[in-house]
């Protein structure tokens, strides 16, 4: 499958070498031009066991690749992660989710064909329907489907985390959403992975 990761910081980064790792064919995204360069030279701006050696064998394999321009990456793309920073607001500590809504801005003009679009950063309840709400009133004709996918990752461990998982949580109420992020899980509940869909409500 074809993915776009928005966002290169720990969670992109760690997500999208290990979707690539899976077979997959993964762009990772990021304005930051000299943070693209790095990547591009193989240099790892996080320090993650095994990360290293991950992103640089599956650049060399193609199957990981880094840019700076959002269109090019979600236009040709089965599934687009949000996974850009949401820190904490200064004054009320609340999750600040400016970066989360340009991210679902940008990417709804970029839309070609069914795409399912994942947030992958750490959002408060609701965040979901209101990227929902932003890609719909941007572009009524597309057709997507948002979905929530949180991660679980701890620093020294994220890419066990993630490749050794003790479920995968899917907030969903679309079929065909949930069968295109079974796609791209696979290799985990072949692994014995149990996938948690969420169908009863909207994804947060």
């Amino acid at each position: 499958m074809r993915v776009a990761m928005i966002g290169t910081g720990y969670v992109g980064l760690v997500s999208g070498a290990c979707f690539a790792d899976f077979g997959h064919e993964v762009i990772c995204v990021d304005r930051d031009r000299m943070k693209i360069a790095a990547l591009e030279r193989g240099e790892v701006p996080i320090y993650e066991p095994g990360l290293n050696d991950m992103v640089t064998a599956n650049a060399r394999a193609g199957r990981l690749k880094f840019a700076t321009e959002l269109a090019g990456a979600v236009a040709g793309a089965d599934a687009v992660f949000i996974a850009v920073g949401t820190p904490s607001r200064r004054g009320d500590g609340f999750a600040d989710l400016s970066f989360v809504y340009d991210a679902a801005r940008e990417i709804a003009r970029a839309l070609d064909g069914f795409t399912v679009v994942i947030t992958k950063s750490t959002v408060p309840v609701g965040t979901g329907d209101e990227v929902e709400r932003i890609i719909r009133e941007a572009r009524p004709d597309a057709e997507c489907s948002v979905v929530s996918n949180p991660e679980f990752l701890r620093e020294g461990a994220a890419i066990r985390d993630f490749k050794h998982p003790d479920r995968i949580v899917i907030g969903t109420v679309d079929a065909r959403a949930r069968e295109r992020m079974s796609e791209l899980y696979r290799p985990l509940y072949l692994n014995s992975s149990p996938i948690c869909s969420l169908t009863g409500a909207r994804p947060s």
